[in-house]
């Protein structure tokens, strides 16, 4: 990430997390200029990029979708061509998102992945979103990644793996004692992923996201990726839910964008087009919002509770 001396900085990610406090501490340490709201508002982000010409915004993924989803003519009253850098971490960052923002905002996306425990793990620059959207990028300068399966072996590109982090910024353990898993001196994030034939991280979700179906291994984010690409989907989760057949199954929770005319049927069709008929989600709710907390992370809780 292009950081630079004397930068002027839209800090909109909340700075009481690790992530949004790192870029306030990023401007202390190169003499530059942080510019912060009380609560995130998107048209006030983008006045005061506007305002004080700032070449840099730290966000998380659900800001951007805010910001977008601005009137057209809201956006072009404010003028944010100074911006060089967009910087995007907290949750996972929906590639039709990435794509959507870099169309109207330029070639300005950089997508940070890590944790609190392992630090940073990989950064993907403009060129990366726009050769793979969606992507976590590669480990940075001093960073080793490595996606392991359940015998600690080392999975092939394109296969699914728990991801493994190895740097000199890992975490010495949490203060009620016990620590992440540690493999050949990498830790574990928690996460599963997958390398492409480039040395690209797709996350796919948290490890205990992924629930057994009839005997199949399903991962709901590839299913909510999915459909976060439909024109008609304003906002999506895909969680696993308890099934009295199955053990287990995919239950998808839309947000229908304006003028929408989705159905139940619609969106389960739009899945088996696309997707193998098991990943089909079982059962469609159409709700007003998806439930998150202040850095943009979906409650699945709250809604397997639904």
């Amino acid at each position: 990430i292009p950081y630079r001396v004397g930068l002027t900085y839209v800090v909109a990610a909340p700075a009481f997390d690790a992530w949004g406090l790192a870029q306030v501490l990023m401007c202390a340490l190169t003499g530059g200029t942080a510019v912060l709201r009380r609560r995130f508002d998107p048209e006030a982000t983008v006045a005061a990029v506007a305002e004080h010409r700032a070449l840099a915004l730290a966000v998380v993924p659900v800001m951007l979708q805010r910001i977008l989803a601005l009137p057209p003519e809201v956006r072009a009253a404010h003028d944010c061509s100074s911006l060089t850098m967009v910087v995007s971490s907290g949750s996972a960052l929906p590639g039709s998102l990435a794509t959507a923002w870099m169309d109207a905002f330029g070639d300005n996306l950089y997508n940070f992945y890590g944790s609190t425990e392992v630090a940073a793990a990989t950064v993907a620059d403009p060129t990366d979103m726009r050769a793979a959207p969606g992507t976590a990028g590669r480990p940075p300068l001093g960073t080793e990644i490595r996606l392991l399966d359940e015998e600690g072996n080392e999975v092939a590109p394109g296969e699914v793996g728990r991801i493994f982090v190895g740097n000199r910024m890992q975490f010495d353990g949490y203060t009620g004692g016990g620590s992440k898993e540690v493999v050949g001196g990498l830790m574990s994030t928690g996460d599963l992923g997958r390398l492409d034939a480039d040395g690209r991280l797709f996350v796919e979700g948290r490890d205990d996201d992924m629930i057994v179906s009839g005997g199949e291994n399903l991962f709901p984010r590839e299913v909510e990726d999915l459909l976060a690409d439909h024109p008609e989907v304003a906002d999506v989760a895909v969680v696993g839910v308890e099934d009295e057949e199955f053990g287990q199954r995919l239950a998808a929770f839309v947000v229908p964008a304006d003028g929408s005319t989705l159905d139940e049927d619609a969106v389960r069709a739009f899945v088996r087009t696309h997707l193998a008929t098991y990943k089909v989600p079982r059962s469609v709710t159409f709700v007003d919002e998806i439930p998150r907390n202040a850095t943009g992370k979906i409650l699945r809780r709250v809604l397997v509770e639904r």
